[in-house]
């Protein structure tokens, strides 16, 4: 999952269905992230694995593919729409600051969050991170026309499966641009390099580019035109290409004689870099929602658009809220509490193996968090809708 920070653009500009589809995928990746720490299967096996998934199980995991991708390519509309009222300059430095606080926030806060280690001996380059370094190159982007952002943008996200097979053992640079890899620091100490920037970096790119058809000259029927078309053709093509296995992805789409087994491999593209075909199947999506979701209202429409104005807010709490009641659970079960207190990724550590439930207890205790989560947010969000002039709330 990792998804998932924001922008913050004054109230007159806020879109709703931005905030609609940021709430949406900030409480989807929360499934995520409890099926991590209370599934019994977490610890024994993906569940995108063909071979030993079920598709509910498959599902529960293929759902939640869509939220980092969509909120990356969100933080580019909404920093487009936050520039509106700034000039280059003062919207650069904004990138740039935020960009750094987060990545500072994925090493520190964050990273204890997800391990409860003091020793602090796994450091992870996650969604944060991917989030904050995207915002800094895209600090230097915005000077572009937008014509070149585009394609710069569609020249990372189609071409970077080019570099699939280019390996470079041991490099961290290599890692950190392209190739998800472990890398031991010290005795002590491991860096994982989760999410390599490319194409990261685009997404939140093409999203900077597509704010720009928010502004008040741009007809919503037109809009809804263009990203209804966008998001289909993203999907006809993603379809094409994962049915040929043509090119877009180091894991190709297998035929197993078993309509389950095929649909599994079908939708599991890589994410680890997010491959073409990856992008193409959540982006499209991402594009057919805004397309069709700007005239919803209503009450539901308002729960899930306030996790979307308070997103690192809420990211922060359910990553402790979390692992405190897997804490919990785990000193319930006879495991013990401390076993929760990570050396090494959650669903690598052999210390859990035989810990967990059921999946349909993973759900009951997702609604529960997110319902506990709820008043805080809404809370949070109250006080920022009061309190605009205080600057440094535009980091939380």
């Amino acid at each position: 999952m990792q998804a998932t920070t924001s922008l913050s653009a004054p109230a007159k500009y806020r879109i709703a269905s931005i905030d609609l589809l940021k709430g949406l995928v900030m409480v989807i990746m929360a499934l995520d992230h409890v099926r991590d720490y209370f599934h019994a299967s977490a610890y024994s096996f993906d569940p995108a694995d063909p071979n030993q998934t079920t598709l509910f199980l498959f599902f529960t995991r293929w759902i939640t593919h869509f939220c980092a991708p969509a909120f990356s390519f969100l933080a580019g509309v909404s920093a487009c729409i936050a520039g509106r009222k700034k000039t280059k300059a003062q919207l650069a430095s904004f990138l740039i600051t935020r960009g750094l606080w987060l990545i500072v926030m994925e090493l520190t806060i964050i990273g204890f969050g997800w391990y409860f280690d003091v020793t602090f001996g796994n450091l992870g380059l996650l969604v944060i991170w991917s989030l904050g370094i995207s915002m800094i190159v895209l600090s230097a982007l915005i000077y572009l026309p937008r014509t070149a952002i585009l394609l710069f943008s569609c020249l990372l996200i189609f071409g970077h499966n080019l570099l699939d097979n280019v390996h470079a053992e041991g490099s961290i640079l290599w890692a950190i641009l392209h190739e998800q890899q472990p890398f031991q620091l010290t005795a002590h100490t491991q860096l994982l390099v989760g999410y390599p920037i490319i194409p990261w970096i685009a997404v939140m790119a093409l999203g900077y580019y597509t704010g720009s058809f928010y502004e008040a000259s741009v007809a919503p029927e037109k809009r809804k035109k263009l990203f209804n078309y966008t998001g289909s053709a993203a999907l006809v093509l993603f379809i094409i290409l994962r049915w040929t296995n043509v090119y877009g992805d180091a894991r190709p789409f297998e035929h197993f004689g078993s309509i389950s087994k095929d649909i599994v491999s079908f939708l599991n593209p890589s994410k680890y870099p997010p491959s073409l075909h990856y992008l193409l199947m959540t982006l499209g999506v991402t594009f057919l929602f805004l397309a069709n979701s700007e005239k919803l209202r209503g009450k539901v429409v308002d729960f899930f658009s306030t996790f979307g104005r308070v997103p690192f807010f809420y990211y922060i709490l359910h990553i402790y809220l979390i692992h405190i009641l897997a804490s919990l659970f785990a000193k319930m079960q006879g495991f013990g509490w401390n076993k929760m207190v990570f050396k090494t990724w959650i669903t690598m550590d052999p210390n859990v193996k035989g810990y967990g439930f059921d999946l349909w207890v993973v759900y009951l205790i997702w609604i529960v968090i997110i319902a506990a989560l709820y008043p805080l947010c809404r809370r949070f969000d109250q006080y920022k809708q009061a309190h605009k002039e205080k600057k440094w709330l535009s980091y939380l």
